[in-house]
């Protein structure tokens, strides 16, 4: 693991790639480089049997500056670090800050690889990457660059040791609000690797453990119980807290009662001929008087009612 420390002060850690791999990656890159390089000259030299020596000689030399150092150039460029060989293996390219690298970045790097790997076979490429701390090549000094392991096998999570059986559930009462997630977090760390700790440096951050625990909840343990083994307990009735909590929502959302059926919908209103395409109502309507099915203002007399207000409503008397 390396620290890399970025301009905001945000550790990194990154790790390195050592030399077989980019060896084993820089051959395959190489192996491609140069099996393109190999077409295109077939297909030049067919193209180009009328020339003369020195437009031949012309044309293999931007031959190889195009295919050989200027192909490694725009992969990495346009792949942001990751060539084809790269990719193979699991690397990549970054800046030192851990961020993408751009164009000036691998065009360093393919100027410095067509001296130190090219025209030395590697030589001074293996050198400097077996010399340097981090495994960077002269290409990757200068460019500012470093070439990191993308694909990291993933650690098997190691299980919390359990509690003695004899203080399984004894402390079910305890308040465990206020405990914060870092000595949670502490605390796992510390029961998943005291098997790993010296007897006497493990005891004694136990005992703080223990401690800043006793603290946060108030209660002492019994007298006589180890610190590591009071903070096994702890944890096993946390997780027991968590899994009958996970379980009870699962239950009462299985329970739920469904949902009531939508009402049906309501008949269709029944259109009188002449009424210009208006629904008469289907129940009694209520005058202006709170009576039902008397005459309403206006109607049924002739007349329209001068005071009649627009929104169905009747005029104060």
């Amino acid at each position: 693991m390396s620290e890399l420390v970025t301009g905001d002060a945000v550790v990194l850690g990154l790790r390195p790639a050592r030399l077989p791999s980019r060896a084993l990656a820089a051959a395959i890159d190489l192996a491609v480089v140069f099996c393109v390089f190999m077409l295109v000259s077939v297909v030049v030299a067919i193209a180009s049997v009328t020339l003369d020596e020195a437009a031949v000689a012309a044309i293999t030399v931007a031959l190889f500056l195009l295919v050989l150092i200027g192909g490694p150039i725009a992969v990495e460029t346009l792949s942001h670090g990751r060539s084809l060989g790269k990719l193979a293996c699991g690397l990549r390219v970054v800046r030192d800050d851990g961020g993408p690298i751009r164009f000036r970045h691998a065009l360093v790097r393919g100027a410095m690889g067509a001296v130190e790997i090219l025209m030395t076979f590697g030589v001074v490429a293996s050198i400097a990457s077996l010399v340097s701390a981090r495994g960077r090549r002269l290409g990757d000094v200068f460019a500012g660059t470093l070439v990191i392991r993308e694909r990291v096998a993933a650690k098997r999570s190691v299980a919390v040791p359990p509690p003695p059986p004899w203080l399984v559930g004894r402390f079910s009462q305890l308040d465990l609000s206020a405990v914060p997630d870092e000595l949670w977090l502490a605390i796992r760390q510390y029961l998943t690797r005291m098997h790993q700790l010296d007897p006497g440096v493990g005891g004694s951050i136990a005992g703080r453990l223990a401690d800043e625990l006793v603290t946060r909840t108030g209660i002492a343990p019994p007298q006589g119980i180890p610190a590591a083994a009071f903070l096994a307990a702890v944890v096993h009735e946390r997780q027991a807290r968590d899994a009958r909590r996970v379980f009870a929502g699962a239950r009462n959302a299985s329970s739920a009662p469904p949902a009531p059926p939508a009402p049906p919908a309501p008949p269709a209103p029944t259109v009188f001929p002449g009424s210009a395409g208006f629904a008469a109502p289907a129940g009694p309507v209520a005058d202006g008087s709170g009576a039902a099915g008397g005459p309403r203002p206006g109607h049924g007399t002739g007349q329209e009612g001068a005071g009649a207000s627009s929104a169905g409503f009747a005029p104060p008397g």
